[in-house]
Formats: C-alpha cells, sequence, structure tokens
C-alpha cells in the first residue's frame, strides 16, 4: 500500500514537471521576452532546472527530490559561476 501511494506520488509529480515543461513554459518565455525581461532564453544549468528535478524525484522520492529542485530553482540566476549542476 505504502509502495502504491509513493508510486503515484512520484509519477504524478513528473507528470506535472512534463506539463510544465510542454505547456507552460513556453508561455512564460515568450511573456518574459515580450517585455524584456529575459534576454537569453536557455537556462543557465545544464541539466535544466526541471529535468534535474524530475531525475531527483525519480532517485529520491516525492519530498526530498521536490526540495532539491526547488532549492536549485532558487540558486538559478544569470551570475551564476559553475553551470554544470548534474544530480549527486
Amino acid at each position: 500500500m505504502k509502495n502504491n501511494i509513493k508510486y503515484i506520488l512520484t509519477s504524478n509529480g513528473i507528470k506535472l514537471i512534463n506539463f510544465y515543461q510542454k505547456f507552460l513554459s513556453p508561455i512564460i518565455t515568450r511573456f518574459l521576452e515580450f517585455f524584456g525581461l529575459l534576454k537569453n532564453n536557455s537556462c543557465v544549468f545544464y541539466p535544466t532546472c526541471s529535468e534535474y528535478t524530475k531525475e531527483a524525484i525519480k532517485k529520491y522520492g516525492i519530498l526530498k527530490g521536490s526540495y532539491l529542485g526547488f532549492f536549485r530553482i532558487l540558486r538559478c540566476h544569470p551570475w551564476q559561476k559553475n553551470h554544470i549542476d548534474p544530480l549527486k
């Protein structure tokens, strides 16, 4: 029973990120470019924050994976020194 709940939460978290990548991210990017708030439409990190979060959720589960993804997003800014940040 506990594994079923963990699987459902993990798969739904990944589906939510996929939805963001496919539908919301392009809309947000165009909006920010239109108002001149985004000059370069590529992510400063490799892998991107959403891919990093998906990997973290698959590896560590929904709670720790979401936690790692959230703090990765907080570190995202154009002055970031280390652009390659793989999941450990």
